[in-house]
């Protein structure tokens, strides 16, 4: 292997690190992306697309709240490029008890400047006439997104090259070591090492609290116009962000084309990729029950993912003090994308020795959660 002379080594070409590459780049640093297999395969192709704002709990909010700002801030190329698409978020009460959780949630969102509009049933079916009639109403959020994340990580890795990153694809590490990562018989050597590997990151650092969860989605054919916003159940976030061993809730979103994706499933089952077809079921009867018209579209492909979760359902992002050089950028869960930008801003501020944006503390790798406990 050719000797190459870096400052800093990220290993993940998904979004997450593409995005570090770029912040990192921008700083002046030599960087050098390494991944096993291809730029935005493995979590990050597997993935949804949205760029949203999580309310879950204060420190998602604050990344998510933080993060989306930059994709909007993003070089007009990048966000051309990704295909991104500001058309909203409709949250959907089912009932009465859900709609009475709406004044709370918007007064939050409210006061993080975040606009929202309370739909009453009749504003909902406007907002997306696909609905079924019968739904208490929803929480419109404008300023949300969803993107092509593949084509997105091509754009920032090309925006880190433009800044003098290399990329170095189907070179698997094999384990990283301080200051240093090695492949095969090789050792590259750098000052900063970025663990950016998604749902793969504990294979290269086992202590960290990741492990994967596995997802299914589907997409339609182009059916213009069908769905106009990104739509999600309220219930989703109880689906998301409690580890249960498996769970489905409605997600539903548009895409440029005209297509449709249907999520969303969430189940723990180790690294088996293959499609179950109870949970896929279940997943496709649930958007259905919202959004009955869905039954009569037509599918072009189904696939599974695997999501890089944590216990406490907050990324890792920082220095890993147990190896020398060691920073992690991991376990996001299903908001790498929405995250990805903010991930990598946080990031290259605390290499740099500069005061973040938001507070870091939240997000520290070492932070005491324990690994393998969910």
């Amino acid at each position: 292997m050719t000797a190459r002379k870096a400052d800093a080594i990220v290993v993940g070409a998904g979004i997450v690190g593409a995005a570090c590459a770029a912040a990192l780049a921008r700083d002046g640093l030599r960087v050098l992306v390494i991944d096993a297999g291809g730029a935005a395969l493995g979590t990050t192709a597997a993935g949804m697309g949205h760029v949203v704002v999580m309310d879950d709990s204060p420190e998602q909010l604050a990344l998510t709240r933080y993060s989306r700002s930059l994709w909007r801030a993003q070089d007009d190329a990048v966000r051309v490029a990704s295909e991104l698409d500001w058309c909203g978020t409709v949250w959907v009460a089912e009932d009465e008890t859900q709609l009475d959780t709406l004044p709370a949630k918007q007064q939050l969102y409210r006061e993080h400047g975040i606009d929202t509009e309370v739909l009453d049933e009749t504003s909902l079916i406007e907002a997306e006439p696909q609905l079924r009639r019968g739904l208490a109403g929803g929480l419109l959020v404008p300023s949300d997104g969803v993107i092509y994340q593949p084509a997105a990580t091509i754009a920032l890795l090309a925006l880190a090259r433009t800044m003098g990153a290399e990329v170095l694809e189907r070179m698997p590490v094999e384990e990283i070591v301080p200051c240093g990562v090695r492949c095969g018989a090789d050792t590259l050597r750098a000052d900063v090492i970025v663990n950016a590997a998604g749902a793969a990151a504990a294979s290269l650092t086992p202590q960290l609290p990741v492990i994967p969860r596995k997802g299914h989605l589907v997409i339609t054919e182009r059916y213009p116009g069908f769905c106009r916003h990104q739509v999600a159940e309220l219930g989703y976030l109880a689906s998301a962000h409690v580890m249960t061993s498996e769970s489905v809730a409605c997600n539903v979103q548009p895409r440029s084309t005209g297509q449709v994706i249907v999520g969303s499933s969430r189940e723990l089952v180790g690294w088996d990729a293959s499609v179950n077809r109870r949970v896929l079921g279940k997943m496709i009867a649930r958007a259905c029950a919202f959004m009955p018209g869905l039954a009569d579209l037509t599918t072009v492909r189904t696939w599974t993912g695997f999501r890089p979760a944590t216990p406490d359902k907050l990324p890792l992002i920082g220095r890993w003090p147990e190896v020398p050089g060691l920073w992690i950028a991991a376990g996001h869960e299903g908001l790498g994308i929405t995250m990805a930008l903010g991930t990598a801003a946080l990031l290259a501020d605390l290499v740099a020795g500069r005061e973040p944006a938001i507070d870091a503390a939240p997000y520290a790798p070492d932070r005491g959660v324990a690994a393998g406990v969910h």
